[in-house]
């Protein structure tokens, strides 16, 4: 693996190995993302909820200084310091929140209450005693070695006319005293470090879990996949019989009956293939065979003989060449350009054919009906149907007896079709006389078996099919039954 680049290195991993790895990968990511998200959504309403506490600590103190006397005796405060002094008294602080009093800038008092000894951390005491004498109300976030502070200050000082007054200008004033309420923002985020502590422990456990339940799901989901490839090993051209089992419903076991379904039309082409071999090996041999007999029997010194073997060949040779041209239209029948669909008036192709059929042979041919509809189809592959269905009807039926051809739009199907007088086709055998080299038992007569064949192909390419109704002694109807997007065709009468 020396020189390979990590993604060809990748490439080389089993298929179950890099599911597990995407899986684990994905599981690990989401986790740490959730954990993340959640500690910025926490941290931010923790500390949203100690400023709102702070708040509300500071507004209760404002109305304590507006009303200006102390709720216990009855009496007016007497100074800012008293106004400190009751505030501390009455309020109760949170856990991890502490209250000090300040009077002109320095440490005066402490609450008795307060679980939080902010006067034991002397960086935050000094920190915090400019704030005491500012002229407004402060909100801050103090950080010392001890912990990280929100703080908020109340400085109270008398006014001239002698009311206390919640911050204002304290540079005159005799006395300033103010109200200090901290918070430590580490102990109350400590209480969800250790919930996310145990988040991660639950974490890990259920990423490992995660990893091994899809390393053992990807094997289960890739078996088929397994089995699949090892089927197809061991299948080969001679041996088209064994199939993959299909378990469940899923795509896997959808792909595995795709699969099935290939190996089907596998197995029926190769037979068909091989019968086809079979069928115009045997059918070539016959002139063949008599074409060199009657060269090794022919006396070279007789004219006559000569020239009665020369046309016998010359016979044998012709219908040779008829097969050979039969079985290359029945193999260009798989092809996606065996029919070539345009829209095509039907009318204008009924009677052209009938017009060629003429030829065939000395019967009355009779225009039946004809469906005034454009409809999408091969014109040249419909007409070498319904002649060689004429062709047959000639074959089979005595002169001056009708051949009639017609085509009608039924529902949403262009049926076309030929109409004999002729000897007709036995019931169990109208379904043989579709298959290559079949013919019925009372056809006697000269051909090689393909002409239904062809027009079958022909049939199945435009996604149709051919019906037949037959009597024997009575004649045929064979049908092209082909699918039609025409909406409202017209019917024209019938004709001699």
């Amino acid at each position: 693996m020396t020189g390979l680049s990590p993604l060809s290195r990748w490439r080389r991993v089993s298929v179950r190995a890099r599911i597990s790895v995407a899986v684990a990968a994905m599981t690990g990511v989401a986790l740490l993302a959730a954990g993340a998200i959640a500690s910025v959504i926490l941290t931010q309403e923790v500390t949203d909820r100690v400023n709102g506490d702070l708040v509300s600590d500071v507004a209760e103190f404002e109305r304590l200084v507006d009303v200006g006397v102390d709720p216990g005796t009855g009496e007016a405060f007497a100074s800012p310091a008293a106004a400190v002094r009751t505030a501390l008294a009455r309020i109760i602080p949170d856990p991890n929140e502490g209250t000090l009093g300040y009077l002109n800038g320095s440490l005066e008092w402490v609450s008795r209450d307060a679980t939080l000894p902010l006067q034991d951390d002397p960086a935050f005491v000094e920190a915090v005693a400019p704030f005491t004498l500012a002229s407004d109300l402060t909100y801050t976030s103090i950080d010392t070695d001890a912990a990280t502070y929100h703080v908020a200050i109340a400085p109270v000082t008398t006014s001239p006319e002698g009311a206390l007054v919640l911050g204002g200008d304290a540079s005159g004033a005799s006395d300033v005293a103010a109200l200090v309420l901290a918070y430590d923002l580490d102990q109350e985020l400590g209480l969800f470090l250790h919930a996310f502590e145990i988040y991660a422990i639950v974490a890990a456990i259920a990423w490992l879990v995660v990893s091994a339940a899809a390393w053992v799901i990807a094997g289960r989901l890739l078996r088929p996949i397994g089995t699949l490839a090892a089927t197809a090993s061991r299948i080969g051209r001679d041996d088209l019989t064994e199939r993959i089992p299909v378990t469940g419903s899923d795509d896997v076991s959808a792909m595995t009956a795709s699969v099935n379904g290939m190996l089907d039309r596998l197995e029926g082409a190769f037979r068909a293939q091989s019968d086809l071999l079979n069928d115009v090996s045997h059918e070539l041999r016959t002139p063949i065979t008599v074409v060199r007999g009657h060269l090794e029997l022919m006396d070279e010194q007789d004219p006559q003989d000569a020239r009665e073997v020369r046309d016998l060949s010359i016979g044998e040779l012709d219908r040779m060449a008829s097969l050979v041209a039969d079985l290359l239209t029945l193999a260009k029948a798989d092809r996606p350009d065996f029919v070539v669909a345009r829209p095509t008036d039907v009318s204008d192709v009924v009677t052209a054919t009938l017009e060629k059929a003429t030829s065939l042979g000395e019967r009355q041919w009779v225009l039946g009906e004809r469906a005034d509809a454009v409809v999408a189809l091969d014109r040249d592959r419909i007409t070498q149907a319904l002649l060689q269905l004429a062709a047959n009807a000639v074959k089979f039926s005595e002169p001056d007896s009708a051949i009639t051809i017609g085509a009608v739009i039924d529902d949403a199907d262009l049926r076309l079709w030929v109409q004999d007088q002729g000897i007709g086709i036995p019931p169990e055998d109208q379904a043989r006389v579709f298959e290559r080299f079949a013919q019925s038992k009372n056809h006697e007569r000269e051909g090689s078996g393909l002409g239904l064949s062809i027009v079958t192909a022909i049939a199945h390419a435009h996604h149709g099919r051919v019906d037949v109704a037959s009597t024997p002694g009575e004649g045929s109807t064979f049908t092209l039954v082909l699918p039609s997007s025409t909406a409202h065709p017209t019917v024209i009468g019938a004709t001699e």
